[in-house]
């Protein structure tokens, strides 16, 4: 006869609703939650990074306009212009269209007006003009140089007529003006090797008034009357914001696109760029999908572990219950053999079966107790052992906090009460030296005993700046240098002694760093001072500056000394500690104070034998301003 198959118990089912419903309703929330948000975050970051490209492009054809103005203007001061000598005018026109293919027509007109000179590559008639009344000419007079508005050079060719008076240099008076028609299409091609067309990204330049300028399809700006739809026209020449950016519907298609635009410093021109939203947020849908992908495996990944756990939870208990039935029918000899997990029904399990057992297996469960009672007080006292550690470890170091506290208020008093005896000491000493040096034939004892004073002088006022050093906290004076030249002052100045040969390497990139210079002087000069002291016969101190990263720079003081063991390294920069006869042990620790506040850090390589090498890192400014003419 075969067994009929076990029924699942309603037990099973309600832990697997359970489970079901702690596991997968919260990670759905927070799921939801995230994954909107990052889409909205990484669709933002998107949009600003389009808007960053446009700035990036206005400044990119700002700079290509005003470098040919500068090459007309560099050639309007020159001296074969001042002297307006015509052939020797000629010969530099000449030139400067040889050099430079974007200019279509140059004319040279002098003070009243009248053409001088005029080339042109599609130029053919020699005639000259009179610009005289021309308002053009009238405003390069006046105001010393201007770039006009866009025009179709041939009917054809984008093109801007650009302006510089010609200056005579020993009177500095206007003799005259420079004239040139530039042609824009190279504008053309840097949009279509900036945006090619598998970015599905188009990009233009346009003039106040709305006129292509430049397109990165060259095809758009041959087109009569060149323009860009009239409802992004609307937007770009309606807003009074020098940047901007966001989602916009073409009235013509009705397609959704990301576009970003930014004004051109100068010119009045706005550089905009567009991107199919599709393609713009391609890489936020693709995210979106892998997420939702995962989510769907995390919920079969639940559902089987549901599952698992609800067996295991069940499973025991059925087998248990399996056993009170044959119990309960007197079937003593044949009870099913009950293999239960170590928890809160193994434990049920096992009570149920100490009904049937002696009193032997009721002492083996007592002493089996007992072990158990020992084992948790063992571990209770390891407990308590480990957190009376801790607290004493905690108290330890805010002793050692209280304590350096209270030395840094003392110094602050000692230090300023023991400078005034030792002023008056150096002063009695200067007198006697006075005295001394007065006298024919002074006594050596004497005179070396003053030098003994000077240098124990000077010694305890080096112990009191240390100590000052430390203990004092000011507030930060930073302020922007050029790292090479700030090195290059500090190591000049440095008295380096005549066995010492002082190496120096700086990084070529000159990074510029916004530092306090005295107190970054102060952990400068510590370094180089305690490299020299351990090098007392002859040696080596390299100075380096190499850039990290593009956010980092590193200051190296190395020296070629005997070294120190791991053990001392590690203890070094902590305040007080010197291996020296002398000294007061806060030389480094202020090194590693100024690399604090200054939001860097100070590592140390040692190599016995061999010497030791100071690593000095702090943050590097990035784009900062640039000098003013």
């Amino acid at each position: 006869m075969t067994e009929a198959p076990k029924k699942r118990g309603r037990l099973f089912y309600k832990f697997l609703l359970i489970f079901l419903i702690v596991s997968l309703v919260p990670l759905g929330i927070v799921g939801y939650y995230l994954v909107s948000l990052s889409q909205v975050t990484l669709n933002k970051a998107i949009s600003r990074d389009q808007e960053a490209l446009a700035v990036g492009f206005a400044d990119t054809v700002a700079s290509y306009i005003i470098n040919f103005r500068n090459v007309l203007f560099d050639a309007a001061h020159l001296e074969d212009f001042s002297s307006m000598n015509t052939a020797k005018q000629q010969n530099l026109v000449s030139h400067i269209m040889q050099l430079h293919p974007a200019f279509l027509e140059i004319s040279v007109f002098d003070a009243n007006g009248m053409e001088t000179v005029r080339l042109g590559r599609f130029v053919h008639e020699n005639k000259m003009r009179d610009f005289s009344a021309d308002a053009l000419f009238t405003k390069v007079m006046r105001a010393g140089e201007f770039v006009g508005g866009l025009e179709k050079y041939m009917g054809s060719y984008p093109a801007v007529t650009m302006g510089v008076q010609i200056v005579n240099p020993v009177t500095n008076q206007p003799v005259g003006a420079v004239l040139a028609k530039m042609s824009l299409t190279a504008l053309s091609s840097l949009l279509k090797t900036g945006f090619p067309e598998a970015t599905h990204t188009q990009a233009a330049v346009i003039d106040s008034n709305g006129f292509l300028i430049a397109h990165s399809n060259s095809k758009e700006i041959y087109k009569p009357d060149a323009k860009l739809p009239d409802d992004v026209l609307r937007i770009l020449l309606q807003n009074d914001a020098k940047t901007g950016g966001g989602e916009l519907i073409l009235e013509s298609t009705g397609e959704r696109v990301l576009g970003a635009f930014a004004e051109v410093t100068e010119l009045g021109w706005v550089i905009y760029i567009q991107r199919s939203v599709a393609v713009a947020y391609q890489a936020s849908d693709d995210m979106l999908k892998r997420t939702r992908n995962m989510m769907l495996i995390v919920t079969f990944f639940v559902l089987f572990l549901g599952y698992a756990v609800s067996l295991v939870i069940t499973q025991p208990i059925q087998a248990l219950r399996e056993a009170a039935i044959k119990l309960g029918e007197g079937d003593f000899d044949y009870l099913p053999d009950l293999s239960m997990p170590n928890d809160e029904i193994g434990e049920l399990a096992h009570t149920f079966m100490q009904m049937s057992e002696s009193l032997k297996v009721k002492t083996a469960e007592i002493m089996s107790a007992k072990v158990e009672l020992e084992r948790l007080n063992r571990s209770l006292e390891n407990r308590v052992e480990a957190r009376t550690r801790e607290l004493k470890s905690a108290q330890d170091e805010l002793i050692k906090k209280e304590r350096l506290a209270a030395i840094g208020q003392m110094a602050s008093v000692v230090g300023h009460e023991i400078r005034n005896p030792l002023a008056v000491i150096n002063n009695s000493i200067y007198f006697i030296k006075t005295k001394t040096n007065a006298t024919p034939n002074p006594e050596p004892k004497v005179v070396k005993h003053i030098a003994i004073i000077e240098s124990e002088i000077r010694q305890a006022n080096g112990i009191i700046d240390e100590i000052l050093g430390f203990a004092r906290t000011r507030e930060l004076n930073p302020k922007l240098v050029h790292l090479n030249s700030y090195l290059e002052d500090i190591t000049m100045s440095y008295p380096v002694p005549p066995h010492i040969e002082m190496v120096k390497t700086f990084a070529p990139e000159n990074p510029t760093v916004n530092i306090d210079a005295d107190e970054m002087t102060q952990a400068l000069r510590n370094l180089i001072k305690n490299g020299i002291e351990v090098m007392p016969e002859h040696g080596k101190i390299y100075v380096r500056s190499e850039l990290v990263d593009a956010g980092t720079v590193r200051i190296d003081v190395e020296d070629t000394g005997c070294g120190m063991p791991k053990e001392t390294a590690e203890k070094i920069f902590a305040p007080f500690f010197t291996t020296k006869a002398r000294g007061t042990g806060l030389g480094l620790a202020v090194v590693k104070k100024v690399a604090d506040r200054h939001k860097g850090k100070v590592e140390v390589v040692s190599v016995v034998g061999k010497g030791t090498c100071f690593k000095f890192y702090i943050p590097v400014v990035q784009n900062p301003p640039a000098a003013p003419r």
